[in-house]
């Protein structure tokens, strides 16, 4: 199994150098964690949300959730697009950084429990290191520090705004499974 396999999306960056880097950040943080790839695929979504939320840890899952927010922000992007409200929507910028905007979990959780990093660090500033490792443009590093109020990071672009609402979207639909009303959330 191989990262496009995992992430079949991947295939819609249009720039190769971006597709390979984007790959290589899945692959790396795989293999830096000691998780085989078809492993990939059993990666808890996340964890502190999801004992929170009485959720099992194999029942909402990591890759699930980015290629759910990677959809999301196509599908915002695109009917921005459509309506003519927005041209120049970088679909490269937003497929990439949709992929890739949770990678740090990888370093974050061992299963479900926090690991070093994830307790000193928090979600999501190693994934700046990931991005940084794999020669991805600084735009992904932005997407990955700005798709969670959990940093001080606000989006500086309309990319990087849609991957973090589409990053709400998805985690909102997840807690609607088990709650009746979202503000207990």
């Amino acid at each position: 199994m191989d990262i496009q396999t995992v992430f079949p999306e991947i295939e819609a960056i249009e720039d190769d150098a971006l597709r390979s880097s984007v790959a290589a950040a899945w692959a790396t943080a795989a293999e830096d964690n000691g998780i085989d790839i078809a492993d990939l695929e059993a990666v808890p979504w996340f964890p502190p949300a999801q004992r929170e939320l009485g959720i099992a840890d194999d029942d909402v899952l990591l890759v699930e959730h980015v290629r759910d927010v990677t959809a999301c922000a196509v599908g915002l992007a695109e009917s921005l697009t459509d309506r003519r409200y927005v041209p120049n929507i970088d679909m490269d910028v937003i497929v990439a950084g949709a992929l890739v905007h949770d990678v740090s979990k990888l370093y974050e959780f061992d299963g479900m429990e926090r690991t070093e990093i994830g307790r000193l660090l928090n979600h999501p500033h190693f994934g700046v290191s990931v991005t940084a490792r794999a020669d991805l443009p600084v735009e992904m590093a932005h997407i990955v520090l700005s798709h969670t109020p959990r940093t001080n990071v606000e989006p500086a672009t309309l990319e990087a705004e849609l991957v973090r609402r589409a990053d709400e979207a998805s985690a909102t639909a997840i807690k609607a499974n088990v709650l009746t009303d979202l503000r207990d959330a």
